[in-house]
């Protein structure tokens, strides 16, 4: 199908009447009230919500967590939207548990709920081949690609010198080559067209060392250097290229026994073991530790940023990283 929603502006002809408008609807466009347990959500604010109508954005990891809120908040701004996870185990030894394809489905029902389009691609990022099929499907369907969200990532300890070599190359190769492959299969089709926005995940740890996750930290390192290496190539040809910068977020990736286990430890404890206690004594250590004095982030809290960087208020913003930390960022050199 052909995106039924406004025609792309040409480059360089939005007016400055027009950029101020939609510069004010990208941040109203979504705001955060806290639930009945005092939890972050996102919450719908009309008539702002239309201001990416029309566009097709990709986002990757969308089955739950940053990926999931991104994809609702864009089908809330009008975007159809192409959710792709892997839906499987990628690391064995990771104390995460794996995305599902229920969990994918269930992104899907919330973003047709925006009333726009959804499809879902269940592919592993680090196959390259594959990604390129999804995509020139994806834009002979929709008649363009706007928006990637390269988001998808893993995350395991291991310390430096008892590292297997699959230990790794597997974090290297799903959060850095896999970010780089999303690029490389979508980037074409928005240089096609001399317009696009994407926005890629890194992480706070990808700012500083971290104790017994030196893989980790150096793929989330490295996909700042690509996106800013990316910005360079790709913004004479219209596309915008940017970084999110997540804190400690509420979902599958820090909430587990091994990561309560590596928190204790930087803080100098020793972990029982025990998930509940550990948990809880993790929340204590984080939530001490935090500026703001919070744990962990409600994934809902990067969706506003997501939305402003894949807008036109965001025309003039490339090679940038955006942080959402909690405050983490005020360690940072």
């Amino acid at each position: 199908m052909q995106g039924n929603g406004e025609q792309q502006p040409a480059k360089g002809t939005l007016s400055r009447r027009t950029f101020l408008a939609t510069g004010s609807a990208a941040l109203s466009a979504l705001s955060l009230t806290r639930n009945s347990e005092g939890q972050m959500t996102q919450a719908k604010t009309e008539p702002w919500g239309r201001i990416l109508n029309g566009r097709v954005a990709v986002v990757t990891g969308a089955a739950r967590g940053i990926g999931r809120s991104a994809a609702v908040a864009l089908a809330h701004c009008g975007a159809h939207v192409v959710g792709i996870d892997i839906c499987a185990v990628v690391d064995p030894r990771s104390g995460v548990e794996p995305a599902t394809r229920a969990e994918l489905d269930q992104t899907g029902e919330m973003v047709k709920s925006e009333g726009v389009e959804w499809r879902s691609l269940v592919l592993d990022q680090r196959d390259l081949p594959a990604l390129r099929r999804a995509a020139e499907k994806i834009n002979v369907e929709f008649g363009h690609i706007d928006i990637l969200f390269a988001n998808a990532g893993i995350q395991a300890f291991r310390p430096l010198l008892q590292m297997e070599d699959a230990d790794w190359h597997i974090q290297i190769d799903v959060n850095l080559t896999g970010t780089a492959n999303a690029v490389r299969a979508f980037a074409p089709y928005m240089v096609q067209q001399e317009h696009g926005r994407i926005i890629m995940t890194t992480s706070t740890q990808g700012r500083h060392g971290t104790l017994n996750g030196s893989a980790y930290s150096a793929s989330k390192w490295g996909i700042i250097g690509l996106m800013k290496s990316a910005a360079m190539e790709l913004g004479r040809h219209g596309v915008t290229v940017n970084c999110l910068v997540p804190g400690l977020i509420d979902t599958p990736l820090t909430r587990h026994e091994e990561r309560y286990e590596q928190a204790l430890q930087v803080a100098g404890r020793t972990p029982t073991g025990d998930k509940a206690v550990d948990e809880e004594a993790a929340r204590k250590v984080l939530q001490n530790k935090s500026i703001l004095g919070v744990p962990w982030i409600d994934p809902a809290e990067m969706a506003p940023v997501v939305v402003f960087l894949a807008s036109d208020a965001a025309r003039m913003v490339s090679g940038a990283t955006y942080d959402v930390t909690g405050g983490d960022s005020a360690n940072n050199v």
